[in-house]
C-alpha cells in the first residue's frame, strides 16, 4: 500500500504548525529556510530521539531528509534486540531546528517535558528515500551516542476500518542484527539526556511554567502517574535551589551543556 498521508511522500509543515499554538509553545515554528540542497547533498544526515513525557511515555525518532524531519512515535522506545518489532507511528514532518529541542511544553498540543535522549547522523541504505518510504521499507544506518548500526522502518497494514487520517501511519522499528545489536535494554541502561545529563525533572526544574506551579501540567490530556512524579521531583530540586546559596562561578560536577552539531 502506497504512503497516503502525503503527497510526494512527506508531510509538509503545515500540519506541525497547525497542531501548536507558538505563543504558548517553545517549540520552534519551522521558520527557518531549509538549506538547499540544488548544490550537493551534504555528507551526513542529522537524526535523533527524543523521550516524551506527555500524557504517556514514547520515544521521537526523527530522520533528516530534504529540509525537514521524518518522524515517528515510538512508544517502547528503540531496541537493540533484533528480535523486537517496535510499534512505531508515523507523525507530522518537524521543522529541521526541532532536532535540537530540549525543553517544557507547558500546555496545548503534546504538553509535557522533551529530552533530546540520542542523535548523531544517519545514512540511508537504500538509494531513494521517498521510494522506500512509499514501498514502506526503509533500511538505514545510525551513528549517534546510544544507537548505532543498521535499522529499518517497516509499514504493517491497517486494521479494517482505520480511518483515512490515520492510514499508512502504522510501522515497526527493527534493529538489523549486526555488532550493534544484543540483549542490552539501551532505554534502561542510558535513561538520560545527551545534552544535559539530567533526567525529566532536572529539565523541568530548569523552566518549570508558571501554569504548572498552582496547577495541574497542561490541558492536551491528563497527565500520567510518571509525569505527576517529576513534576513533584521538579519542585522538591526548585524549593531546594532556592534555599541553597549559588556556589562560586566555577560549578564542579555541572554536566556541561552538550549542543549536537549541527549539518548545515
Amino acid at each position: 500500500m502506497a504512503d497516503s498521508l502525503h503527497s510526494k511522500h512527506r508531510m509538509p509543515l503545515d500540519e506541525y504548525r497547525r497542531k501548536r499554538d507558538f505563543a504558548k509553545t517553545p517549540e520552534p515554528a519551522g521558520d527557518r529556510k531549509p538549506r538547499s540542497r540544488k548544490i550537493r547533498k551534504p555528507k551526513t544526515l542529522y537524526f535523533c530521539v527524543q523521550k516524551h513525557l506527555a500524557s504517556r511515555l514514547h520515544y521521537d525518532l526523527r530522520l533528516e531528509h530534504d529540509g525537514v524531519l521524518l518522524s515517528w512515535a515510538v512508544p517502547k522506545g528503540p531496541s537493540l534486540d533484533h528480535r523486537d518489532k517496535h510499534m512505531a507511528v508515523r507523525t507530522e514532518d518537524h521543522p529541521y531546528d526541532y532536532g535540537e529541542f530540549e525543553g517544557v511544553i507547558p500546555e496545548g498540543y503534546g504538553a509535557g517535558v522533551v529530552m533530546l535522549w540520542d542523535y548523531g547522523t544517519w545514512q540511508p541504505e537504500v538509494e531513494d528515500v521517498d521510494a522506500a518510504l512509499q514501498k514502506g521499507d526503509l533500511k538505514f544506518t545510525l551513528d549517534g551516542y546510544k544507537l548505532k548500526g543498521s535499522w529499518v522502518l517497516v509499514r504493517t497494514r491497517d486494521r479494517p476500518g482505520t480511518s483515512a487520517s490515520q492510514q499508512g501511519r502504522s510501522w515497526l522499528l527493527i534493529k538489523h542484527r549486526d555488532h550493534w545489536s544484543g540483549a542490552l535494554d539501551i532505554t534502561t541502561f542510558a535513561p538520560l539526556s545527551v545534552k544535559n545529563e539530567g533526567d525529566f525533572d532536572d529539565i523541568l526544574a530548569a523552566e518549570m511554567p508558571a501554569i504548572w506551579v498552582t496547577g495541574r501540567p497542561g490541558t492536551g490530556g491528563a497527565p500520567s502517574k510518571m509525569l505527576r512524579e517529576v513534576v513533584a521531583k521538579a519542585a522538591t530540586k526548585i524549593v531546594e535551589r532556592e534555599r541553597t546559596p549559588e556556589p562560586p562561578a566555577s560549578r564542579r560536577g555541572r554536566p556541561a551543556n552538550r549542543k549536537p552539531p549541527r549539518s548545515r
